[in-house]
């Protein structure tokens, strides 16, 4: 099966075919992808080269002038490295583009730290007016880019990952889906994630929500399963982990509580090692999620 990135490239290829709005600004990275685009619409594709603050100025500067501009990187690159200009090309001037990221939390191991961004979606979230999409399969990345691109003048962030779900749900740019009922809790899984948490949460009580779009928060979705699942709420995320809890816990402001954010860990891992070692090293894998979720709901689940 072709990975989210794979999928990237022709998806946006086909877009700027369509629509004249539609350009590219890449940093280097990733610039192989779009050759049969840059020959067809030179104009509307740009590589600014091993610059990215530059990257996301000249973006801004292409929103400026009505284009809207689909602006990739690793996300290290291109959340972390540029965010001044992120902040103030994108917020302050008031404009929109789509940042769509690779490598998100430890896609590359071999990489080193440089090239993870465990802190991505926190470090966005500190924006205003930007929404994001986690897709969890390269069909619904397919899909969520589109939503993203005819997305008028938004701000959008799209986390690509190497990391998949073993199939693509209908998922629609905006609420969270059911995916399990129950009622001793409610968990809820983010992008690619949600196979070792069904896996995990497999014999449990508990209702279990798809997210592929966690800002803005469906807060009215989860307030929805908890009236019928209960208040103790899991969060299951493949960034840094507590990320949504303030989400979750303003949409549940007025009801007695619990909420667990589970995800990427703060300490940094110095050995390289693959995705699934890290997987398991920030306790993400099925075996690790079923010991924490079971013991954060306990009997009440039915573990």
């Amino acid at each position: 099966m072709d990975t989210m990135r794979d999928r990237f490239a022709p998806v946006v290829s086909r877009l700027l075919d369509e629509d004249p709005r539609v350009a590219v600004v890449l940093a280097e990275i990733g610039k192989d992808a779009f050759h049969d685009a840059i020959t067809r619409h030179p104009e509307r594709v740009v590589n600014v080269g091993i610059r990215e603050q530059l990257l996301v100025g000249a973006a801004a500067g292409m929103a400026l002038t009505g284009l809207r501009p689909v602006v990739h990187t690793f996300a290290s690159f291109l959340v972390e490295r540029p965010f001044e200009q992120v902040k103030l090309d994108f917020g302050h001037q008031g404009t929109g583009a789509v940042l769509v990221s690779a490598a998100a939390s430890f896609d590359w191991p071999a990489g080193g730290f440089t090239h993870m961004a465990p802190g991505d979606v926190a470090l966005m979230d500190t924006l205003d007016g930007w929404t994001v999409h986690v897709p969890g399969h390269p069909d619904e990345a397919e899909t969520l880019l589109r939503h993203a691109v005819a997305a008028g003048d938004d701000r959008v962030y799209v986390r690509l990952s190497v990391q998949s779900n073993r199939r693509a749900l209908p998922v629609d740019g905006e609420r969270f889906m059911t995916v399990r009922e129950g009622r001793a809790g409610v968990v809820i899984a983010v992008g690619p994630l949600l196979d070792a948490v069904l896996e995990a949460t497999q014999g449990m009580d508990v209702t279990v929500l798809y997210a592929t779009t966690v800002r803005p928060f469906d807060a009215a979705g989860l307030r929805r399963a908890a009236g019928a699942a209960g208040t103790d709420v899991v969060l299951v995320e493949p960034y840094l982990a507590g990320t949504s809890t303030a989400a979750a816990n303003d949409a549940l402001a007025d009801l007695p509580h619990r909420v667990l954010g589970l995800g990427v860990g703060r300490r940094e891992l110095r050995r390289y090692g693959t995705v699934e070692e890290h997987t398991a090293a920030h306790g993400l894998d099925a075996r690790s999620l079923r010991e924490r979720i079971g013991g954060f709901l306990g009997a009440r689940a039915g573990v």
